[in-house]
């Protein structure tokens, strides 16, 4: 005569459902991944399809638009300041954290006068200010980011100041700033130091905004190896004020 078979508990119910849900996500109860079926596609084959306009999964398992410019209607960029275009450039070598490299604006006057030239005293950290291709004889996104010896990055950083129209709206990105110049002087290392940049004066009355931010070969930010590091920047504003008149002066 057969025994009849035990009744299950509610607990034992809970568990084998948890662990066929779990196994339907592909990730144990524990929470240690489980190896899903179909193996994820390799690199080729997600470039490939990025091409053929279809919707691409990276090997983390995302869903991208593209990772190169098969699949875009625009024109190469070619080193020249033009857009639209698509750069094709490979974004190149991004160092390790604490070798990023970082920027801070230590010293700029709160206001000067219109056409008077002042000082940004411009302390940099893990920027090799070695390397820099001509944006007009076409170096500009030309070159990928190259890393030296030590893993620092190379490059230069750039000065910009624009006068802004309105404290309350982003500005027009389009116009060219009132003062811009490279520093690429053979300076930087791990250790942080200071150049001091010369603007040569800002041409109206108003609230001018004064950026510095660094570079690598062709003019781009450089990459940190974290998403939420900052990049290598600062910006202050500054107060231009009508220069006195002679009347005033005597």
């Amino acid at each position: 005569m057969r025994r009849p078979r035990p009744t299950a508990s509610p607990t034992s119910l809970r568990t084998a459902a948890l662990v066929a849900l779990g196994a339907g996500l592909g990730v144990a109860v524990t929470g240690a991944l489980v190896t899903p079926a179909a193996s994820t596609p390799p690199v080729d084959v997600v470039g490939l399809a990025a091409a053929q306009g279809d919707p691409t999964t990276t090997p983390q398992g995302l869903l991208i638009l593209g990772n190169s410019c098969a699949n875009s209607d625009l024109a190469a960029h070619t080193g020249f300041q033009e857009g639209p275009r698509c750069v094709q450039t490979s974004f190149g070598e991004v160092g390790p954290a604490e070798q990023n490299p970082s920027l801070l604006i230590t010293r700029a006057p709160r206001a000067v006068a219109v056409g008077r030239s002042f000082t940004l005293r411009v302390s940099t950290r893990n920027l090799v200010r070695d390397r820099f291709l001509g944006a007009a004889a076409g170096g500009y996104y030309l070159e990928s980011s190259y890393l030296n010896a030590d893993g620092l990055q190379r490059g230069h950083f750039h000065t910009a100041c624009r006068m802004l129209d309105s404290r309350r709206q982003a500005p027009d990105p389009a116009p060219v700033p009132a003062f811009f110049k490279a520093t690429e002087d053979g300076g930087g290392s791990g250790t942080a130091d200071t150049v001091e940049v010369t603007v040569t004066g800002l041409p109206r009355a108003g609230l001018a905004q004064c950026a510095v931010w660094a570079g690598d070969g062709s003019h781009r930010i450089p990459m940190m190896q974290r998403a939420n590091q900052t990049p290598a920047f600062d910006v202050v504003r500054i107060q231009v004020f009508p220069p006195r008149s002679s009347a005033a002066q005597e």
